[in-house]
């Protein structure tokens, strides 16, 4: 599986696709416009070893929704990344049996050098 969950308006997620060559091959899904699915979110999570490492607490939400001050559970994790798109940490790359969650240079660079050595 080669595919991207990203948001189109976000410079960064837009720099990252082009670091990585544009990710071409790869099935792209905006978020936003097309919401993730339970069966996409789950996939993930299998992946992803937990919601919450799927989850963004740098999401406006999260303060203004009082989030913060709450001990959230897998549940919550999950209901809130369905609920709105802007929980989803991004961008979320899947290539073949691997996840790569977030815009961290570990990350990045991680992924940036497993596509290097495919092509």
């Amino acid at each position: 599986m080669k595919k991207v969950y990203h948001l189109s308006s976000c410079d960064t997620n837009r720099k990252i696709i082009k670091r990585l060559g544009g990710l071409k091959g790869f099935d792209r899904q905006e978020i936003k416009s097309e919401p993730i699915t339970s069966a996409q979110l789950k996939t993930m999570r299998e992946l992803a070893g937990s919601y919450e490492a799927l989850f963004s607490r740098r999401a406006l939400k999260y303060k203004t929704m009082n989030l913060n001050d709450k001990k959230l559970t897998e549940r919550d994790y999950r209901s809130l990344i369905l609920s709105e798109y802007t929980f989803l940490k991004r961008p979320v790359i899947v290539y073949n049996d691997q996840i790569y969650i977030g815009n961290a240079e570990s990350v990045v660079g991680e992924l940036e050098k497993v596509l290097k050595k495919k092509s």
